[in-house]
């Protein structure tokens, strides 16, 4: 049997506790389970490391030699690990228009650090969060999450009204919100941030017509099929021939969402980039 790394922490942690009781439950391990690594490691050394009586616990000559290397080896080796783990790439998924202020100053906080960040466009970043495929996920949609997993708000948007330049709305002025509430509405399904339930008493007979990504959903504004709110932002970065983008002085916000798995437990880069972020 050759000497593995299981052999060094039983016994730095044995020594630790002096007792194999207390050891073997910070190991996570039943004591006579324990017993046997220790026994293991004195047959590879050929060597006694533990006096061991019913009242009495002692580590010899040898065994504080080994513990000495055995101390330095592990902390070494915690050292390197953690280094590596916090250095590892976090993979942000995101639906569409990415933040590009708040993601470049994440970016270069989580860099500062030894990390590097990668980017995925993805048209349902819960879903591929969940398949992981990405490891945190940038929503904009407010729902139920699933069980494993937890979400933090970074900020809020402000949102326009998204039109058809043929409409009347185009250049309309003065827009109040609760003057939309009639009029037919493209819903983005998957990761838009309104649908009919964005206003205080939704129209049961409104027409909804719905998409699952963002490039459907701009163009059946564009076709005039009906009305969208967006995030201020899509007037740079999203900008399109057939779409005009309204101010309506009291739409509500959109809020921004970071997204992680909590099962099973994130990384170190992961919780860093969160601590960051």
């Amino acid at each position: 049997m050759e000497l593995e790394l299981r052999h060094l922490r039983a016994f730095a942690v044995l020594c630790e506790e002096r007792n194999y009781t207390r050891a073997a439950q910070r190991l996570h391990l039943a004591q006579p389970s324990l017993s046997r690594t220790i026994q293991q490691l004195e047959r590879i050394l050929d060597c006694r490391l533990i006096d061991r009586t019913p009242r009495r616990f002692e580590v010899t000559g040898e065994g504080r030699e080994f513990l000495t290397h055995a101390r330095r080896i592990l902390a070494d080796l915690d050292s390197v690990v953690a280094d590596l783990q916090l250095r590892s790439g976090v993979a942000v998924g995101f639906a569409w228009l990415l933040p590009d202020g708040w993601f470049g100053a994440a970016r270069t906080r989580f860099e500062s650090v030894g990390g590097h960040v990668e980017i995925h466009r993805v048209d349902d970043p819960i879903a591929a969060l969940a398949a992981g495929t990405i490891d945190i996920a940038l929503y904009r949609k407010d729902i139920r999450l699933p069980k494993n997993m937890a979400a933090r708000t970074i900020g809020t948007e402000r949102r326009v009204l998204a039109v058809s330049t043929a409409s009347p709305l185009a250049g309309a002025t003065d827009l109040c919100w609760r003057d939309l509430a009639g009029y037919p509405l493209v819903v983005n399904t998957v990761s838009g941030t309104i649908d009919e339930n964005s206003w205080p008493e939704p129209d049961p007979a409104r027409e909804i017509v719905t998409c699952t990504n963002f490039d459907e959903w701009l163009e059946l504004v564009a076709a005039g099929r009906g009305i969208g709110g967006v995030p201020e932002l899509a007037r740079t970065r999203a900008p399109h021939p057939g779409v005009a983008y309204v101010d309506v002085a009291d739409a509500p916000p959109s809020r921004i969402y970071l997204v992680w798995r909590t099962k099973p437990a994130p990384s170190r880069s992961v919780q860093r980039f969160l601590e960051v972020a």
